[in-house]
């Protein structure tokens, strides 16, 4: 509980761009809204700044328990670069989840990037495939989450307008760069500089 309030908890929940409202049923849309957030806290990884989503997802990954944590309540992890084959081609999700209370999968794509408009079309076609190959027909239609490393508001609400797929789209950052005074954030050494520090005294032993 005292991380959750260090953390902001319930500043953040319910605060992610979604189309909820118009692809999902009342209770549903609800539901949904409140469970993602934005941003979402990877203080878990540290000061490092991954610059591939590959390096994002390994690390996320390597620290699952940490990640659902930080997903929330209901969240069960399913899989990893999840295969998906159709139209003679071959598609990889880079994480899959199902919602236990939604009763649906949860498609969360990683960027390490802003928020670009054609992410959107892309995740409608995971999304598509996902109900079509891999839903129950006891489950509801599953759920897509774009994970930036930064997102313009106005742009992710325009981009996910006419969308009949429910989308939501948030931020990820590590809090301890949040909390750096912004004096700071720009002085301090970079992980390569600091890496090749390490090496140079390795190097000098």
């Amino acid at each position: 509980m005292a991380t959750q309030i260090a953390n902001h908890l319930h500043q953040r929940h319910g605060k992610a761009i979604t189309n909820f409202d118009a692809t999902l049923p009342p209770a549903d849309s609800d539901m949904a809204a409140q469970i993602f957030k934005d941003p979402y806290l990877f203080d878990f990884l540290g000061t490092a700044d991954p610059r591939r989503e590959r390096e994002v997802e390994q690390a996320l990954v390597d620290h699952i328990q940490h990640f659902l944590l930080e997903l929330g309540a209901g969240f069960a992890f399913v899989g990893r670069q999840v295969h998906l084959e159709f139209a003679s081609a071959d598609y990889y999700l880079d994480l899959l989840f199902y919602h236990l209370k939604l009763r649906c999968y949860v498609v969360v794509e990683l960027k390490a990037v802003p928020f670009d408009p054609g992410f959107v079309g892309t995740m409608n076609l995971y999304l598509s495939a996902v109900d079509d190959l891999l839903r129950h027909p006891d489950d509801k239609p599953c759920i897509g989450l774009l994970l930036c490393r930064t997102n313009n508001k106005l742009e992710a609400e325009y981009a996910l307008r006419g969308f009949n797929k429910p989308i939501g789209v948030a931020e990820w950052e590590t809090e301890i760069i949040k909390v750096l005074p912004k004096e700071l954030q720009g002085s301090l050494p970079s992980v390569a500089e600091l890496e090749a520090e390490l090496a140079r005294d390795e190097v000098a032993k």
